[in-house]
């Protein structure tokens, strides 16, 4: 397991705190109906590297082929 350390400004930490409260409402509102359950900041990064990964290790499915999209947008085009 590798592990990551990022970086981030007050301002988008909050946000981030905010955005996985957010999250785990709509996981509870769904009865834990969601990918990957209610949220922590750690595991709504987690998941998002999970998901640029399969930019190439699966690139037709909907996760890998919306965050190549993501990636396009920011002129990263792969």
């Amino acid at each position: 397991m590798k592990h990551f350390t990022i970086e981030v400004s007050d301002d988008t930490a909050a946000t981030l705190e905010e955005l996985v409260e957010l999250c785990t409402a709509a996981d509870k509102d769904r009865d834990g109906a969601t990918s990957h359950g209610a949220l922590t900041v750690p595991a709504l990064l987690a998941m998002l590297a999970e998901d640029a990964a399969m930019v190439l290790s699966r690139p037709g499915s909907w996760e890998g082929s919306g965050m190549a999209r993501l990636l396009s947008s920011h002129g990263y085009d792969i």
